[in-house]
């Protein structure tokens, strides 16, 4: 069996008297894809905020490429190789599309920003960003203030913003919220190709997009494992249906 390039070991968070995440064993494997799923609540995001360095557990340990990494803040954990896209898009509106990308390329490269010399005035760093927005189909926005993209074009955006670190393990935090019928599939289909380069954890309420993508599926309630398994697998469990998909929704 493949060695888990990210996992945790009996992982506890706890707000006040409420186990947030509550003694999480977790395994993710170079190449794959795992979603986390779980009804509002199920500490789904308190999870990505332990794995990302946003929190520091309680009890329990996170461990990367066989280190433990549960006292490192975010910078260093990006730094390492584990980068986050948000729930809701963190980009600079009033700077174009290229611009916001070349700030996230010098950000993760550690160089000094530079404010007596333009961001555009980096010739590498205007190469990484004009890859990363054709990778992405925004080549043509690339001269927009960002403001000016609809949702969907946004959560492309910091999606490339999170790839110009080039990281081995992405974290993709809800990327379908809010997207409309064609945005949410033209963002399937993006990440669909993104799992030929990286390996992903998706947390992600829309279903459809889950069992489009996920090698595995890992089911949270009240903080805790209740199911895991092929997508297949998780289909047809039947308290993965009672307590989060419907008794009798076809999924």
């Amino acid at each position: 069996m493949a060695e888990a390039i990210l996992r945790t070991v009996q992982l506890t968070k706890r707000f006040g008297g409420l186990n947030a995440v509550d003694n999480v064993d977790f395994d993710l494997t170079e190449g794959e894809l795992v979603a986390v799923i779980g009804p509002n609540g199920a500490g789904k995001t308190t999870f990505v905020n332990l794995l990302a360095g946003a929190l520091r557990p309680d009890t329990g340990d996170v461990i990367y490429d066989g280190t433990s990494i549960a006292s490192r803040p975010v910078h260093a954990r990006a730094m390492s190789g584990i980068t986050r896209s948000f729930q809701i898009a963190s980009i600079f509106p009033e700077l174009s599309v290229t611009e916001n990308v070349m700030i996230a390329a010098q950000a993760h490269a550690g160089h000094s920003f530079r404010f007596w010399k333009p961001v555009h005035c980096e010739v590498a760093l205007h190469a990484t960003a004009t890859e990363c927005l054709t990778s992405l189909g925004l080549q043509g926005h690339a001269h927009r203030p960002a403001w000016s993209l609809s949702h969907g074009e946004k959560r492309l955006l910091e999606i490339a913003m999170a790839l110009t670190s080039k990281p081995r393990v992405l974290l993709l935090d809800e990327p379908m919220a809010g997207l409309g019928i064609e945005e949410a599939r033209h963002m399937i289909n993006f990440i669909r190709k993104l799992k030929n380069d990286y390996t992903i954890l998706l947390v992600e309420h829309d279903m459809d997009a889950v069992f489009a993508l996920a090698d595995r599926i890992i089911v949270l309630a009240s903080g805790a494992i209740v199911a895991s398994g092929t997508p297949d697998e998780v289909r047809i469990d039947s308290e993965v249906r009672r307590a989060y998909l419907g008794d009798d929704e076809e999924v």
